[in-house]
């Protein structure tokens, strides 16, 4: 994939003197490939094959860097701009307009790869992939009269530049497009029954350089899903940031037999099989890291539908309890609870509230020598060192319950079973936590309370239930407010009271105004609000007399169990996230 190219390692003496480049500093320089080395960039190893492709393709070794996923845009970016004594533009240094009016065409703004991107005066400022060039320095000012300053610019970030403002192609995405054989596309159809043919299109450069790209992007803007959508005028991507989808730039439709057929050949599905579901995994290095895609086919109306989770494995504070947001009071029970030797462990919330990411972490604080953990799960989401991981099968019997039966054959410490489904499944858990296990689970319930009434809906025995569940954790993400946009916010106080919001009239309020930094959101990344309830004497009692989740809530909360929403709102006042981020995953408390 062709993301930049910087061609500015050949320096020549002569200009650089003229530019102002301390020539005696560059004279001395370390090679470009041990500046990357001593960042810790890339190891020697990657270095090694970036080096041996150099030789065959007389390419920059920057941009074969980039090309080959070892280090990102912006990395590679620093690092020439350090080895070259060159300033770099930010993407934020970008005009929103053009700088300069016809004065230069777009055919040599191209050729050379430069921009303006301002003008000062008399100083004409140009982003460069090529600083160093200075005949090119000379056209400009010629051709402008003006005098030229010149910085280090990305290839990418300056090709997506000129389309913008000078040219008809949208983007880097526009360009590929460009290469790929308009004759391949129109020959292609839904119902296509030429495999081969459809094969050889997908494994096409252009059509690799677009699912590369696509993917590539959705890493580098943190999102964690990436939908490709037919439908039946478009096709459209949109990538899950935060938990929010967001639109994205997206190929156009005659391209998605291409796009979809790439996808699952990556994931090595059956391309010829476009009727039933398929599932699959895509293992890859993207911008220097290790990256985990589930690969997941649904056919619709027009066409397969593709969802790819994301799942960062260089993430190493992925499974950190003291990182998921729990107050410290609730951290302090959370691990007494999971430190348990049997009983079980229950963590209830809607689908993508990071239910797996809360028992993951709690796996890997308790992943000691002295403890055999198993697993049965649909599907693994993450793998974790020490432990028996088993994927849920059912076309072979290998449901929860089965496997769970068979798990307790095996002499475990500590099982985890990805979720409570079924009464097999809930009486298997109950009976494995009474003989001596410590057992984790999820349910899919609204808050802590409802995960009690859930299981003797189920029709599992009520004293069973009550001897068994040590504790239930209910649990919600809200996104975490941009700390380069963050600015203070004055809420209206009738509203504050109408919500329910409880502070003492001293709290402080912020929201994001939106950056280049956060995507325009107003929010990077996301933690937990908890609602954590402990099953003691009171709550066992109410258990087996068949109280309803109203009154075991209402217990819970007397017996100081702090609610969601209370919890968000601790949050709000802590400044880490904002009053309508609360209300907006907390509704149900309404």
């Amino acid at each position: 994939m062709t993301i930049l190219l910087f061609g500015i390692l050949q320096v020549f003496i002569g200009e650089g003197e003229r530019l102002g480049i301390r020539i005696e500093s560059l004279r001395a320089k370390e090679p470009i490939g041990q500046v990357f080395l001593r960042r810790g960039l890339i190891d020697d190893e990657e270095l090694k094959t970036a080096l041996n492709l150099q030789t065959e393709s007389r390419e920059k070794l920057g941009k074969i860097l980039v090309d080959l996923g070892y280090v990102s845009e912006r990395d590679c970016l620093a690092v020439v701009s350090e080895h070259i004594q060159v300033p770099a533009v930010t993407a934020a240094e970008y005009p929103k307009v053009p700088v300069l009016d016809n004065s230069l065409s777009l055919r040599f703004m191209k050729q050379c790869k430069f921009v303006p991107v301002s003008l000062e005066g008399d100083v004409l400022t140009l982003a460069m992939t090529d600083p160093l060039d200075g005949a090119t320095l000379d056209s400009v000012r010629q051709a402008t009269g003006l005098r030229t300053r010149a910085l280090l610019g990305a290839e990418s970030e300056v090709m997506d530049a000129l389309e913008r403002f000078y040219g008809s192609s949208a983007s880097v995405l526009g360009r590929i497009i460009e290469g790929i054989d308009e004759d391949d596309v129109e020959s292609l159809s839904d119902d296509i029954d030429d495999i081969e043919q459809l094969k050889d299109l997908a494994s096409e450069a252009p059509v690799i350089r677009l699912v590369n790209l696509l993917i590539s992007k959705a890493v580098e803007s943190r999102a964690s899903d990436i939908h490709i959508e037919p439908f039946e005028k478009d096709l459209k991507v949109r990538y899950r940031i935060d938990g929010i989808l967001h639109d994205v730039e997206s190929p156009p439709k005659k391209l998605k037999a291409a796009v979809i057929s790439r996808i699952k050949i990556m994931a090595r599905l059956n391309i010829a099989e476009r009727r039933l579901p398929q599932d699959g995994r895509i293992k890859l290095k993207v911008l220097g890291k290790d990256i985990d895609l589930r690969v997941s086919t649904l056919p619709t109306l027009y066409g397969e539908s593709v969802v790819m989770r994301i799942l960062d494995k260089s993430n190493s504070s992925l499974y950190d309890i003291r990182k998921l947001g729990f107050p410290e009071d609730s951290l302090e029970v959370f691990e007494s609870l999971i430190h348990r030797p049997h009983g079980i462990f229950l963590v209830t919330g809607p689908t993508g509230s990071g239910k797996t990411t809360t028992l993951y972490s709690a796996l890997s604080a308790i992943n000691l020598p002295d403890k055999k953990i198993i697993t049965i799960e649909d599907p693994i989401e993450y793998q974790i060192e020490g432990v028996n991981q088993i994927h849920v099968n059912a076309q072979i019997g290998l449901t929860f319950g089965a496997g769970l039966r068979h798990i307790v054959r095996q002499d475990p410490d500590v099982i985890m079973v990805g979720e409570v489904r079924d009464l097999e499944t809930a009486e298997i858990a109950i009976r494995a936590a009474l003989t001596g296990h410590l057992v984790f689970s999820t349910l899919h319930t609204n808050d802590a309370p409802s995960a009690i009434t859930r299981l003797v809906d189920m029709g599992a025995e009520d004293y069973l239930i009550a001897s068994s569940v040590l504790g239930i954790l209910a649990q919600r993400l809200v996104r975490v407010i941009c700390p380069h946009c963050k600015t203070e916010t004055s809420p209206v106080p009738e509203m504050l009271r109408e919500i329910g919001f409880k502070g003492d009239g001293d709290d402080r309020f912020y929201e994001g105004r939106g950056c280049a930094e956060c995507g325009n959101t107003g929010f990077i990344g996301r933690v937990g609000i908890y609602e954590l309830m402990i099953v003691n004497d009171d709550i066992r009692k109410m258990t087996v007399a068949k109280a309803d989740s109203s009154m075991i809530r209402k217990k819970a909360v007397e017996n100081g169990m702090r609610t969601l929403r209370e919890d968000g709102w601790l949050k709000v006042r802590q400044g880490v996230t904002s009053v309508a981020e609360v209300l907006r995953v907390t509704q149900e408390e309404a």
